[in-house]
């Protein structure tokens, strides 16, 4: 791949990327969230289309004008999200859209046949072809999407951090399993946080940041500062707004979160928020970081721990106990979990404290609209009509949204999961003006962020979490970009 350029609306997502892949090797993709990985490996795959650029397979020009189209001529892609049906079977998953058939008739037998081969190849025969994808494990259910990969004769299989959910030895399998393909010829383009995975199984390494190769050709055992370096050397493109002092005395505490643990997701994570204050979380995808805000929410139920809000013991996985105490929640995922699409602004602003919008039963229109109104022009939302379609704002009218929301509902403690994600970088910098306002008038904020600029710029301590754990706190500028990213991907304690 060569100068590959992508455009999205706002935003230069590819600015003239170089890829090189050689058959029977590991490359390795490095890259902070946001640099530009997930979009090349979309380009690669035919899911998007580059802009300018060229791409070169077996030395010849090809372009990919669909997944299919490149499916077909070798190119298969393992998503950190696997794209798999839960509902049919291990079989009916691997060969799904190319049966086997005669006559238009599906070989059942013949397909059953051909992914108990695959398992075996793959080393897991015990994987009955029969069943249900969805009651496998993730390491069962990553198999299945490699299986499916080599069923199309894959000449290069694309990893997106496919160790994400899994155990160590099944991690150590799916190592076995990429070496037995490379051997045999298969390339492998492999993405992934963690360093030390990158010494086990790569051969070389491409670093890309803000959409650019900053990095190539690097040898798999390239010292960590030097990686660190190259992903985190940016130059300043977001000026983060003057803080202004908050009007609250900041030693009234409005959260405890005490040994705070969900199995298999976080353990015993402890930390306090003080009105006023903005606590960033800083970690990589899969660090727990979403879900513990979604537990200090009720969203989920915690196996152990406790949630304190305002002097006040929260019930155990209840969002009413959370929301009656003043927590509000704006999640990662705005559209699904947070909005209704095709519903009114005002319906959506006024969810939280439908009671109060009520008379006798009947909703009270007038209010809603007028109290949204007000919202929405405080917030410089435009337009601020509240009988328009939520569906049909941008990114980051919608997160305005979902803020306009619990600002209504007068909650005294905002988490914030990714606020920024979708978003321009005119609306971003509104929003960051919106969260220092809200702590400056006494609100205290938890903010999640892969970003770790934005984690720095906005916060005033940042908590730092690997795999489930929490690393070090310290304030926001004690640390830097660099040392964050250090703790997070070898998992290494910063002495400040």
């Amino acid at each position: 791949m060569s100068g590959i350029v992508k455009t999205f609306p706002g935003v230069r997502a590819l600015d003239g990327v170089d890829l090189e892949v050689r058959a029977g090797e590991v490359h390795c993709l490095l890259g902070q969230n946001g640099a530009g990985k997930s979009t090349l490996i979309k380009v690669l795959s035919g899911a998007h289309q580059p802009d300018e650029g060229e791409i070169r397979w077996l030395d010849r020009p090809a372009r990919f004008s669909s997944p299919d189209a490149a499916l077909r001529i070798g190119v298969a892609t393992m998503y950190q999200e696997l794209d798999l049906v839960e509902g049919l079977s291990v079989a009916e998953n691997i060969f799904l859209g190319h049966e086997p058939h005669t006559l238009g008739f599906a070989r059942r037998g013949l397909m059953r046949a051909r992914a108990r081969e695959l398992m075996r190849r793959l080393g897991h025969p015990e994987i009955p072809p029969g069943r249900e994808v969805g009651l496998l494990s993730a390491a069962g259910q990553q198999l299945v999407s490699m299986a499916r990969a080599l069923a199309h004769d894959a000449r290069l299989i694309i990893m997106d951090e496919p160790t994400a959910a899994l155990a160590a030895d099944e991690v150590d399998n799916l190592f076995r399993v990429v070496a037995d393909l490379t051997a045999e010829g298969v390339a492998v383009v492999y993405i992934s946080h963690r360093l030390e995975e990158i010494r086990r199984i790569g051969h070389r390494v491409t670093v890309l940041k803000d959409g650019r190769t900053v990095g190539t050709n690097l040898a798999a055992d390239t010292p960590t500062s030097e990686l660190v370096n190259l992903m985190s050397g940016r130059q300043v493109e977001t000026v983060f707004p003057h803080r202004e002092a908050n009007t609250t005395d900041v030693t009234d505490e409005v959260l405890a979160v005490e040994g705070l643990t969900r199995a298999g997701e976080f353990s015993d994570v402890s930390f306090t928020v003080r009105a006023g204050e903005i606590v960033g979380i800083a970690g990589l995808v899969g660090a727990g970081r979403s879900e513990v805000l979604e537990t200090v929410f009720g969203a989920r139920r915690a196996d152990a721990g406790t949630v304190t809000v305002n002097g006040r013991r929260l019930r155990n996985g209840s969002v009413t106990a959370a929301v009656a105490a003043g927590v509000g929640l704006a999640p990662e995922e705005r559209k699904s979990q947070a909005l209704l699409l095709d519903q009114a602004v005002a319906s959506n602003v006024i969810l939280a404290s439908l009671p109060a919008f009520s008379r006798g039963g009947f909703s009270d229109l007038a209010r809603e609209y007028r109290v949204s109104r007000e919202m929405l022009e405080r917030l410089d939302l435009r337009p601020p009509d509240p009988r328009r379609e939520v569906r049909t704002f941008s990114g980051g009218n919608q997160q305005k949204v979902v803020v306009a929301r619990w600002l209504v509902r007068e909650c005294t403690l905002l988490l914030l999961d990714e606020p920024t994600r979708g978003v321009d970088v005119g609306a971003r910098a509104e929003l960051y003006g919106l969260i220092h306002e809200l702590a400056a008038s006494g609100v205290a904020v938890v903010l999640v962020s892969s970003e770790v600029p934005e984690v720095l710029g906005l916060s005033d301590r940042v908590l730092v979490m690997r795999e489930g754990r929490l690393l070090t706190e310290a304030p926001a500028n004690e640390l830097t970009e660099a040392a964050v990213l250090d703790m997070v991907m070898e998992g290494s304690e910063v002495v400040l």
